[in-house]
């Protein structure tokens, strides 16, 4: 690619990175999660869509630091190689001098060999920040070239706390205006999901426009352009049969046949591709034997936003599905940046069932059991059944029982559970939760 182009395109980026305002953008968590004093790369991954490169910029504007900008998801930059990008840093000097020392790297994933050029950036003591919307960025290449040199950062669409925020909602008020306010939203949230850009969107038809557009941008250029995938057409029956149903488990055989496939072991690829695109998140059983949590995982989605904004979306309200997937998505927020799993609890087919078990090297820390009501007494009894039993068998005795509109503690069987209204725990500061 010519130079002279090249430098156009980053003048423009520039321009466009001069006019940001980060006082105006909602704080998010992960802020704290980057290392400033550290040599490693600073690398920020997710689904698309959920805030990386705002994120990015955010923290950079924050710390006052000069530092240059690619965005090599810009078409005019779509035939760039790695032999281009020497020709590229140059114009990085040429725009924003010769001392500069931090570089901000947007989607650099597209460029094949890339990571040989971060690797020689990080020897010549530049501070890197990186964003990606494919975990290849950093499960393949990144962690086998940069041996450990590098900082991820995990990053999902808004939590419900993050889109209060955004929206101007008090989330500490304790009137009983404010708590009604709240629960409002919370079923807003839970109908709508986080993404940052979906909650500026209110005519139906462009918000089913947004979310099948991203659904096939993921499809399209995450997952078949990158892993040479033929078939398209089964790998977005699959896409959306696990949207569809999520907090279900995954039957590879049924997937394959629904897709029209030809074998279970193409349905499981096409499965680890939606999980590494971040937009499908599996959650396996709780068990010390490794061949019982690969056969027991379940789906759930990044953000509850995908579920009804689609067409031939039939799974209604079902609130309380919606409201255990956005449960999961907020327990990886808080605890996967602590190195701590997730997982589930059934042990047997015929044992009662507990929603998530939130557990370090193999210590169980907390079981979490998330229902929408329990208001009838067979649902009340077999939530904390299923808690109590579960509690004595992993040797456990931090118990939340998460319920929409309730918030008491119990006494039961000699164990304690705490019973939290959904919205008192989703606006749970992260200080008190002790991951950040």
């Amino acid at each position: 690619m010519e130079e002279k182009k090249i430098l156009k395109v980053l003048a423009d980026q520039q321009e466009e990175k001069n006019n940001y305002n980060f006082t105006q953008w909602c704080d998010r968590r992960e802020e704290v999660l980057f290392e400033w004093d550290s040599n490693m790369a600073q690398v920020v991954i997710g689904v698309r869509r959920s805030g990386k490169s705002i994120l990015c910029h955010k923290v950079l504007l924050q710390h006052r630091v000069e530092y240059a900008y690619v965005n090599f998801d810009d078409d005019r930059l779509a035939i760039l190689t790695i032999e281009d990008l020497d020709a590229l840093l140059n114009c990085i000097y040429q725009l924003y001098g010769a001392d500069i020392k931090y570089l901000f790297f947007d989607e650099i994933q597209d460029v094949e060999g890339w990571h040989l050029f971060v690797n020689r950036l990080l020897r010549l003591n530049f501070h890197i920040f990186l964003t990606g919307s494919n975990a290849k960025l950093l499960s393949g290449e990144l962690a086998t070239h940069l041996t450990g040199r590098y900082n991820e950062i995990r990053l999902y669409p808004f939590s419900f706390e993050e889109t209060c925020k955004h929206k101007k909602i008090e989330t500490a008020g304790l009137t009983t205006k404010a708590e009604a306010v709240q629960k409002s939203e919370l079923n807003l949230y839970l109908q709508n999901g986080g993404l940052p850009e979906f909650t500026h969107i209110k005519n139906p038809l462009n918000r089913k426009n947004y979310v099948e557009g991203l659904i096939e941008t993921i499809i399209n250029k995450d997952i078949a352009k990158r892993f040479n995938i033929r078939n398209t057409e089964g790998l977005r029956r699959i896409t959306h049969h696990l949207i569809n149903n999520v907090c279900q488990g995954i039957s590879y055989e049924s997937l394959a046949e629904t897709a029209n496939i030809s074998s279970t072991a193409t349905a499981q690829k096409y499965v680890s591709y939606l999980t590494q695109a971040f937009l499908i998140q599996k959650i396996q059983k709780f068990s010390f034997k490794s061949k019982d949590r690969i056969r027991g995982e379940k789906a759930y989605v990044v953000d509850t936003g995908f579920i009804s904004n689609r067409d031939n979306s039939l799974l209604g309200e079902n609130l309380g599905w919606r409201l255990e997937n956005a449960v999961f998505v907020e327990l990886l927020r808080r605890h996967k940046s602590a190195a701590e799993d997730i997982y589930y609890y059934k042990p047997t087919t015929r044992s009662k069932e507990v929603d998530f078990v939130v557990c370090r090297q193999g210590l169980v820390k907390e079981l979490v059991q998330v229902a929408y009501s329990i208001s009838e007494t067979k649902t009340y009894k077999r939530e904390t059944e299923a808690l109590i039993e579960a509690s004595s068998t992993l040797n456990c005795n931090d118990l939340t029982l998460i319920s929409f509109d309730e918030s008491r503690t119990i006494e039961t069987k000699g164990k304690t559970i705490k019973i939290v209204s959904a919205p008192e725990w989703f606006l749970l500061s992260s200080v008190n939760q002790g991951d950040y």
